[in-house]
């Protein structure tokens, strides 16, 4: 059975129509999917296809525990797996987003990827009435305890985005050399963390409202 492309227009159009129903507050659409699949990539696309000034990206890595807290809890080679995040921060912030009257500012942290490190108020909310956030575990069960279960209730709906497994691993060794990384350390990583996550995160597909898998820049229904 051949796949159905999706054009950008018609994902763009289907959030419009949902969040017009909902003109007391603002929207908020989550992307999941594994890492690697172009969760940043498509929400920049989808954020600048809405009209002017209606929509901004919450990404779930501004969420990202500090190195320094990784390193004290012995935790840095993990970083990126789901209890290395402040996921209560993440949630509660969300909430924020959700309630908070427009025209009232909500920061929002983002994610510096040649520092490393989370970027406090590197973006912040004011007249949009649609967010977009993006991250590994917005489908995350609590089997483990983590608390991201509490994620999927402040959003609105959430697409799962996946690509080919090939893809994913060719993306993630290019990311970690691109982040300093030494060939040997980005390939430790992509199959001893990322991929791991990746597999993890898999499960969480049949909870999604929408599942889409990118391939050369085209979305598929998946």
């Amino acid at each position: 059975m051949s796949e159905v492309e999706i054009p950008l227009h018609r994902l763009v159009r289907r959030v419009l129509d949902r969040a017009a129903a909902r003109l007391e507050r603002r929207y908020l659409l989550g992307i999941a999917g594994p890492p690697g699949a172009g969760k940043s990539t498509l929400s920049v696309l989808l954020r600048d296809a809405f009209p002017a000034a209606a929509a901004e990206i919450a990404p779930m890595d501004g969420y990202h525990l500090s190195n320094e807290r990784l390193r004290a809890a012995r935790s840095q080679a993990r970083k990126g797996e789901p209890d290395t995040f402040d996921v209560a921060g993440f949630v509660e912030n969300l909430r924020r987003l959700r309630t908070t009257p427009r025209g009232t500012p909500v920061p929002w942290p983002t994610f510096d990827r040649e520092l490393d490190e989370p970027t406090p108020a590197g973006v912040v909310f004011l007249d949009q009435p649609l967010a977009i956030t993006e991250g590994n575990y917005l489908l995350l069960d609590d089997v483990d305890g983590y608390g991201w279960s509490a994620v999927r209730q402040e959003l609105d709906e959430c697409w799962y985005l996946d690509a080919d497994r090939d893809v994913l691993e060719e993306r993630l060794l290019k990311r970690h050399r691109r982040g300093g990384k030494s060939a040997e350390a980005a390939r430790t990583k992509v199959s001893e963390s990322d991929l791991r996550n990746a597999d993890r995160v898999s499960a969480t597909r049949e909870r999604a409202d929408l599942v889409l898998r990118e391939r050369d820049g085209r979305y598929f229904l998946a």
